[in-house]
């Protein structure tokens, strides 16, 4: 078998992602976010016959540049092919070489839920759980996994509009070592649940109780205006009792949950703010979390992207 850690080879979906580990990956995406030297133009969404979108996403710092081409394709949900398609290429800035060309749907499941993991680590109040997953497709999987690992989960619950995907993530849960709960409504899931990841195809609301004071809700299905996992009240209870915090400046047009809430989104701390604001804290007194719910609203980027490359290239 070829050493996936080979930055010349064509990395496949294994190989991909062999050389992104979830508590590394989260960790290079808090190197990369303090990094000065990362720039990450406005992707580019074309709109696609079908009801599908093709994604042109370049990011670049001192070492690296890369763009990822992938296709979103809504109508494969259910079928046999993928719903993201594509890949990440990678250069290097000095040479101009290729370097790798990563397996694009991998790499966008891993650090999507890297991201949720390290605003977890940062944000959390109680980081243990139970976890509430709610979608058990790709990111469901990829999000319980990461959670896992990275946060020490045991226990998690389950629920899904197709009963088979979540009995099949319940068993992979398993292989894992965790207790893992089916249930039929997340609504009633939350009062046992600190933690919660919403990962659907966000075509409409599928959280709408009040989260516990201790919550954490990682919301990463709704990436454009017109999507939404969260009702309006659940959004604005967070904003009013506890705290809301998105991935990027991006969020401030493509939150959808936020936007339909009637929420200013531009108003709310972005994970770079928090994780620079933790690294002056470690070095001068910590401070406490605030109280309250914490909502994460994430909605994509490639500079998450660029973090990936940087760690399977290292």
């Amino acid at each position: 078998m070829p050493d996936p850690l080979d930055p010349t080879l064509l990395l496949d979906a294994a190989h991909t992602a062999a050389c992104l580990p979830y508590p590394a990956l989260a960790a290079e995406i808090g190197r990369m976010l303090a990094d000065a030297r990362v720039q990450v133009p406005p992707r580019l969404v074309q709109a696609l016959p079908g009801g599908g979108s093709l994604f042109v996403m370049p990011a670049l710092d001192g070492r690296l540049a890369i763009t990822k081409l992938i296709t979103y394709t809504p109508a494969n949900l259910g079928t046999d092919r993928p719903t993201i398609q594509g890949h990440v290429l990678v250069f290097d800035v000095a040479t101009g070489e290729r370097l790798a060309m990563l397996d694009g749907p991998t790499v966008t499941a891993r650090r999507t839920a890297a991201v949720s993991l390290l605003a977890a680590q940062q944000l959390a109040p109680n980081p243990r759980g139970p976890l509430l997953i709610v979608g058990a497709g790709v990111q469901g999987r990829a999000h319980l996994e990461a959670f896992a690992l990275g946060l020490g989960v045991r226990e998690v619950r389950i629920a899904s509009r197709r009963p088979a995907s979540a009995q099949a993530l319940a068993e992979h849960a398993q292989t894992l070592g965790l207790q893992a709960e089916l249930v039929l409504d997340p609504n009633t899931a939350l009062a046992d649940c600190p933690l919660v990841v919403t990962c659907t195809p966000a075509a409409g609301v599928v959280l709408s109780a009040l989260p516990r004071p201790d919550a954490f809700i990682a919301a990463v299905g709704a990436f454009t205006p017109a999507m939404v996992e969260l009702s309006a009240e659940v959004c604005v209870h967070c904003a009013q009792c506890g705290s809301v915090v998105v991935d990027t400046r991006d969020a401030d047009h493509e939150a959808g949950d936020l936007l339909q809430a009637g929420l200013d989104v531009t108003r709310f701390v972005t994970l770079k703010d928090v994780v620079l604001q933790q690294q002056q804290q470690e070095q001068q007194r910590p401070q406490g979390r605030p109280p309250g719910p914490v909502l994460f609203k994430s909605c994509g980027w490639a500079g998450w992207d660029l973090a990936a490359a940087r760690l399977a290239t290292a």
